[in-house]
C-alpha cells in the first residue's frame, strides 16, 4: 500500500526544525509535522513571513508547538548565530529537514561572496547541519533530510571555481549543481555517520514538480523564457505544496526509510513518494568527497562527524 500523510507516527515529544518553513514545501512540512505532534522550530528568513506562517497553522490546530527562528541561508554568521539559538532551546533535536532554496536566479553572490543557489541550496544547510549534528545525536534517533530536485540532473559536481565566478553562471545549471550537491551530501553525511556508529540517518527526498513559490520567483526576477516556461508548466500540470511535501515528510518520519536513500514521487513528477534511485553520474565517491572539501572549504567548518560523535557521547 502506497504510504500517505496518515502513515506519519505519532510524533509528540519530538523537535523537529524545517528551514524555509513561511511557505510552499517548508510551510506544509512544518504544518504537518505540527498536527502530529512535533515542536516545530520554524526557520525562515523572514520574520514577519514566518509569524504569519506560524499564525495561520495555529488557527486550524490551537494545540500546535510553534516557534519562528530567524535564519539566513546566504549568511554564515546567521547560520551559526541561529544554531546557537536552536542549541540552547532544544539540547536535542530529532528532525532536521533542510527545505529551504532558491531556483535559477539571477547571478548574485551572498554575504560571504559564495554563489547564492550554492550557498543557499546547500552550504548553508551544510553549515547548520555540522553545528546542529551534536543535537541530532543526543536524541538517539535523529533525521536529516535533504531536499534535493530533478534539476540535479543538470548539475556536475561543485568545484572551487564554481563558488563565485560570474563567468562560469548559468542559472540552470548552477541551480542543478546545488541540487547535485543536496543529494551527494545526504549520501555521504550517511556514510560518515555510520561509519562513526553515529544514530543518525540522512535522507534525500525530491518534491517532484510542485507549484510553489521558487518558479514563480525565478521567472519574476530573471524573465528568461525557460524560466517563465518552467513556471507555467508547474503552474497547469504541477501537484499542490502539499503533495509535493509528501517525500520529505517521508522522509522525515517513516521509521523504515533507508539511509542514504531518496524519496521521490514514483512517476518522478507525481504519485505516492517511494524510494528511488539517484540517476546521476556524479554520485560517485569521489565525487561526494570532493564536494565535501569543496563545503569545508567554503563555510570554514571543519565537519568531522566521527569527532563530533566521539565528543557528544563524551560529554
Amino acid at each position: 500500500m502506497a504510504w500517505n500523510i496518515d502513515d506519519i507516527p505519532d510524533l509528540t515529544g519530538r523537535v523537529a526544525v524545517v528551514t524555509g518553513a513561511n511557505g510552499g514545501l517548508g510551510f506544509e512540512t512544518a504544518r504537518r509535522l505540527a498536527v502530529s505532534g512535533a515542536h516545530v522550530v520554524m526557520a525562515a528568513r523572514s520574520p514577519e513571513r514566518a509569524d504569519a506562517a506560524r499564525d495561520a497553522i495555529l488557527a486550524a490546530t490551537p494545540a500546535a508547538l510553534l516557534e519562528v527562528l530567524p535564519l539566513d541561508l546566504a549568511s554564515l554568521a546567521s547560520v551559526e548565530k541561529a544554531a546557537a539559538m536552536v542549541l540552547d532551546a532544544h539540547p536535542r533535536v530529532d528532525i532536521l529537514v533542510n527545505n529551504a532554496g532558491v531556483m535559477a536566479v539571477p547571478y548574485d553572490v551572498s554575504a560571504d561572496g559564495i554563489e547564492l543557489q550554492l550557498a543557499v541550496n546547500h552550504l548553508g544547510h551544510f553549515a547548520l547541519t555540522a553545528r546542529l549534528l551534536p543535537a541530532l545525536i543526543r536524541s538517539r534517533r535523529g533525521r536529516v533530510v535533504n531536499v534535493s530536485s530533478t534539476g540535479r540532473f543538470l548539475g556536475t559536481t561543485a568545484d572551487d571555481e564554481d563558488l563565485a565566478s560570474r563567468e562560469r553562471y548559468d542559472p540552470w545549471f548552477a541551480y542543478g549543481r546545488a541540487k547535485l550537491a543536496a543529494a551527494q551530501f545526504t549520501v555521504e553525511l550517511d556514510r560518515r555517520l555510520r561509519a562513526a556508529g553515529a544514530p543518525v540517518s540522512s535522507v534525500a527526498a525530491d518534491p517532484g514538480m510542485s507549484r510553489t513559490d521558487l518558479q514563480a520567483r525565478s521567472s519574476r526576477e530573471t524573465g528568461g523564457r525557460t524560466q517563465r516556461f518552467a513556471h507555467q508548466a508547474v503552474t497547469r500540470f504541477g501537484t499542490t505544496p502539499a503533495v509535493g511535501a509528501l517525500p520529505q515528510l517521508r522522509a522525515a518520519t517513516d521509521p523504515e526509510v533507508t539511509g542514504g536513500g531518496l524519496y521521490a514521487p514514483r512517476f518522478l513528477v507525481a504519485g505516492p513518494p517511494v524510494r528511488f534511485p539517484y540517476l546521476s553520474p556524479w554520485m560517485r565517491a569521489q565525487d561526494r568527497r570532493r564536494l565535501w572539501d569543496v563545503s569545508e572549504r567554503a563555510t570554514g567548518i571543519r565537519f568531522d562527524v566521527e569527532a563530533i560523535a566521539r565528543a557528544t557521547v563524551a560529554g
